[in-house]
């Protein structure tokens, strides 16, 4: 099949595409960086010519709820529009667990309004809802980080592999769209201040990470929330499997 990756370039988009092309599909990359502008639609039409099916991963540069609410609201509307008018029959979105049970969270807000409009658009849909990346925690400390101090929520989490997420979407946009995916998580549940100082060890890097609610997850995010519901679509990878790749690269 030929299958675009609009994201292509990050981290998850990558991954994907070179999922898609390990099994043998014409991946089509979709990014600013490769000419096609999902802000603006330039280059959207050139690029899903002939796709049958696109995997939206992508991300919204930091803004507040107003300005991550306007982005995704943008780039989905474009990227659905440019889909109607290639004739693509499956749009498959990659979310977040737990987006619906936080208030106050911008990026979240953004990711709902994503939610919305694929739910309520022209193109048969396939939502994935996953839980947060093993490299989530460092990515956070890092964050907050200032001279070897970096604040840092308690949050439970059941963090999955990029790659395992990168595989199922593959196998989701190849199928037939089936609404909202069950959640994809990894197999163990963590807590995010030890997932981030193990992360800082295996790259030697001396971080003091102080435990607080203050910071930018507050107690709203606290307990189960970010857990995955029942059914649970279970990927292999734990933590420290993903950590011992960490240290070998």
């Amino acid at each position: 099949m030929r299958i675009a990756v609009a994201g292509a370039t990050g981290n998850i988009g990558s991954l994907t595409v070179s999922s898609l092309e390990r099994d043998g599909h014409d991946a089509v990359r979709i990014s600013r960086s490769l000419g096609v502008d999902l802000t603006t639609g330039d280059g959207l039409d050139e690029a899903l010519a002939g796709v049958e099916a696109v995997i939206d991963v992508t991300n919204a540069p930091a803004a507040d709820r107003i300005g991550s609410v306007a982005y995704f609201a943008t780039t989905t509307q474009n990227l659905l529009a440019a889909e109607e008018r290639a004739g693509v029959r499956h749009h498959v979105l990659l979310s977040i667990v737990g987006i619906d049970r936080v208030e106050g969270n911008a990026h979240y807000a953004g990711k709902l309004e994503q939610e919305r409009l694929v739910a309520a658009g022209p193109v048969a849909w396939t939502i994935v809802p996953a839980t947060q990346f093993h490299g989530f925690a460092e990515m956070v400390a890092s964050w907050a980080e200032q001279d070897g101090v970096a604040t840092i929520a308690p949050l439970l989490v059941q963090p999955v592999a990029p790659a395992d997420v990168a595989d199922i979407l593959a196998e989701v946009a190849v199928g037939e769209p089936q609404g909202r995916h069950v959640d994809v998580a990894g197999p163990e549940t963590q807590d995010l201040v030890d997932m981030a100082r193990r992360t800082n060890d295996a790259r030697g890097r001396a971080v003091k990470l102080v435990p607080t609610w203050a910071a930018l997850y507050g107690p709203a995010m606290a307990g189960n929330v970010l857990l995955p519901g029942e059914g649970a679509r279970i990927a292999p990878t734990t933590f420290d499997e993903w950590l011992a790749g960490q240290r070998q690269g």
